[in-house]
């Protein structure tokens, strides 16, 4: 084995992770500021889902620093990831509470009218707000879906701007 032969061997090391979809390019972005290179993807089926697999040289230099970017790196994603979903988890929370509150009007128009000496008005008057409580609902549904992501993006859009100083000190890690 002669001279060249030592130096074209680069040691690698490996990592895999799983991403949604929709964040694909951005994990992949953010990487690469970190050193690592993609491998191959496997989409997961119907999960919208991404199995990814990354390598890095095993001996890159700040590897330290590099891998705490990293960390930080995928914090925020995290953060982001769960600031998105909780504009629609908040949104469904409230509707589905006024739809429940529709259903107990109308539960009591229920008990109203089957009542031993049925009592009509008692159940009109019981169902009259179990309507509007389950047509409600879908308005309720699109207000706070509204009000929640309006509260939301301005931390969504700090998160990625410190998204980019980390991968920016990534890259001048990278480059020295």
């Amino acid at each position: 084995m002669n001279q060249t032969d030592k130096k074209s061997f680069v040691s690698w090391d490996y990592k895999e992770i799983v991403v949604e979809r929709a964040q694909l390019s951005q994990y992949l972005d953010g990487y690469a500021c970190f050193g690592w290179q993609a491998g191959r993807e496997a989409a997961d089926a119907g999960s919208g889902q991404v199995r990814l697999s990354l390598r890095r040289d095993r001996h890159i230099l700040n590897k330290t620093e590099l891998t705490r970017l990293e960390r930080q790196f995928e914090a925020c994603m995290d953060a982001i990831r769960t600031l998105t979903a909780s504009i629609h988890s908040r949104a469904t929370m409230a509707s589905l509470m006024v739809a429940l509150l529709g259903t107990a009007f109308m539960a009591g128009a229920t008990f109203a009218i089957t009542a031993n000496q049925p009592m009509i008005f008692l159940c009109v008057l019981l169902a009259i707000p179990g309507f509007i409580g389950w047509g409600a609902a879908y308005f309720v549904y699109k207000r706070v879906l509204k009000l929640r992501a309006e509260r939301v993006e301005p931390l969504i859009e700090g998160k990625r701007d410190e998204i980019e100083e980390v991968c920016l000190k990534g890259t001048r890690l990278l480059n020295v």
